[in-house]
């Protein structure tokens, strides 16, 4: 999609690295014919970016694609009250330390989480939470 803020999903990554986790997501998307928009935006390089993308964006849900830290999912679910699907990348140590910062977010800032780069099942249930399957 070329206008950043019209879809139903946003796909947000924290490196141009995880493009291939997001291309899954964008298949599924593209097969149930849902909008989205692609994004590379890190929350640390980036944060005022990711503020002003959050605040424009008309989506209804978040997809946030990380590894290492994974700040990206919880940064996002903390400025936003729409679902936020996180999808942990394998950078180091399995993708396991991505998977658990996304899993133990603070109560009030939830974080969806699916399976170590699961790009596909991010999707799937972005589908399922706007009722398209």
């Amino acid at each position: 999609m070329s206008d950043m803020h019209k879809g139903k999903v946003a796909i947000i990554m924290g490196s141009e690295s995880d493009r291939k986790v997001a291309e899954d997501a964008v298949r599924v998307l593209e097969e149930h014919g849902i909008a989205y928009d692609v994004q590379v935006i890190s929350a640390h390089r980036n944060p005022v970016v990711l503020d002003e993308y959050i605040k424009k964006s008309d989506v209804d849900i978040f997809i946030a694609i990380a590894g290492l830290s994974a700040a990206l999912p919880g940064a996002i679910a903390s400025r936003t009250k729409k679902p936020v699907i996180g999808v942990p990348v394998n950078v180091k140590l399995d993708g396991l330390d991505a998977m658990l910062s996304m899993m133990q977010m603070p109560s009030g800032v939830p974080v969806a989480t699916v399976g170590i780069d699961n790009g596909k099942n991010a999707a799937h249930l972005a589908l399922r939470i706007l009722g398209k399957v």
